[in-house]
């Protein structure tokens, strides 16, 4: 009984979440669709997605450490309401006729410092929520929030901006807190304890973060394997909006990317009744190594619907990644330190997003210049070359003995690797 209301409690932070996932989706599809119509630069686009996540990146270790010393649903309740700041200031530049990429940086900057603390904050606090067995079908679920801002957010953005401005999107992203932190503080409400201070010092909080991830050789390997499939996975995320856009309209690229996302949502349906049950490592790198093939598919070809199919097909086998990656952490890290770890793990993983963020709109730029055609062409020539080393990269997974050994749990003795 009390696990199944667990398990409640978890849906309720988990709608929360889901609401929180589409308002961000909104802005973050209004703000490229205007950064790119008013700049035409991929690079421009880039840029904002990366001054975006550097505060989550960067702060994701401090962030982590915080989460396993207060109190988690207020943590991410003062995320949640205080990452509004940076869209207010968006928007009353906006209403300003100051709505420069200067400004739109500066205010996604403010926004992400906060956000910073919702990632380790919001998985420490699922392990605490629920059992080992129910870690699985979690994950499904936290799949489809995420795929919410694909899957819903474009659909409904590129309706709006056919009536109205990118202005309303972020309102409408303003309001959805409203309801996450409301649903925040109902799972906090009906908690047993709140979580206590410690006494040790962030210096040995940091120390103990990296012992429990570095403790076992398959979760290093896994880490490090993530942090350069991050960086070529980074390259379509970044990208798809300058390709479509380059020769369709704003609403198309809205619907596109919503088919393209129920990929996801299917998937995370699946993952969230089933759950996986093991061979996590093959799945691993079989899903990895079919999103590099259907990143080549995506960019081949100039046609919405050759990008459809490809991308629907992408997007169905990330959450069985994803799922697979946070089953594998999750069970060999002691719950105690899981704020601090997932602090370290997302910092080290996705620094690879770092270099894409970084690069991948510059390339595509580049690219478009030297072979005289569009940026949309040059950013699909920078997927496809990233969808072969995502493949190369998903398969050398599976060289490593340490990674399937993780399936064992944290009881697991040290391994050796081949």
């Amino acid at each position: 009984m009390e696990n199944r209301s667990n398990y409640r409690r978890f849906l309720l932070l988990w709608s929360g979440e889901f609401v929180s996932s589409i308002g961000s989706g909104l802005t973050s599809f209004g703000l490229s669709v205007y950064v790119f119509q008013k700049t035409g630069s991929a690079a421009d686009m880039a840029l904002v997605a990366l001054i975006g996540f550097l505060p989550v990146l960067l702060l994701g270790p401090l962030a982590g450490v915080i989460a396993d010393r207060y109190d988690r649903c207020r943590l991410m309740i003062i995320g949640d309401g205080m990452s509004a700041i940076g869209l207010v200031y968006i928007l009353a530049c906006m209403f300003a006729g100051k709505d420069g990429v200067f400004q739109i940086c500066t205010g996604v900057f403010i926004s992400a410092v906060f956000s910073s603390l919702l990632e380790p904050t919001y998985r420490a606090l699922v392990t605490d929520m629920l059992t080992k067995d129910e870690y699985s079908k979690a994950g499904g679920m936290m799949s489809i929030a995420g795929s919410a801002r694909y899957l819903i957010s474009p659909l409904i953005a590129g309706l709006l901006l056919t009536v109205s401005d990118v202005k309303l999107l972020i309102i409408i992203d303003i309001c959805t807190f409203a309801l996450t932190i409301f649903c925040i503080a109902s799972v906090r409400k009906s908690q047993k304890s709140a979580r206590k201070k410690k006494d040790e010092s962030f210096i040995e909080s940091f120390k103990e973060g990296f012992m429990a991830i570095t403790q076992k050789r398959g979760l290093i390997v896994l880490i490090a394997v993530s942090a350069v499939m991050t960086c070529f996975m980074g390259a379509i995320q970044i990208l798809v909006e300058p390709m479509i856009l380059d020769f369709q309209t704003s609403k198309v690229l809205g619907i596109t990317e919503t088919v393209c996302a129920s990929g996801m949502l299917v998937s995370s349906m699946i993952i969230g009744v089933k759950g996986l049950k093991k061979n996590f490592s093959r799945i691993l790198s079989f899903s990895l190594m079919l999103c590099g093939i259907c990143m080549i598919g995506f960019g081949s070809r100039e046609d919405i619907y050759v990008i459809c199919i490809f991308g629907f097909m992408f997007f169905f086998m990330l959450p069985f990644a994803n799922n697979c990656l946070d089953y594998l952490t999750r069970i060999n890290i002691d719950p105690s330190k899981q704020g601090r770890a997932w602090g370290l793990i997302s910092f080290l993983s996705q620094l690879g997003y770092v270099f894409a963020y970084a690069f991948a709109g510059i390339l595509a730029d580049r690219i478009a210049i030297a072979r005289n055609v569009g940026v949309g062409r040059g950013a699909a020539i920078v997927i496809m070359i990233s969808g072969v080393m995502l493949s190369l990269s998903a398969l050398m997974l599976l060289r490593f003995k340490s990674v399937k050994e993780l399936e064992k749990g944290e009881n697991n003795v040290k391994e050796t690797d081949i």
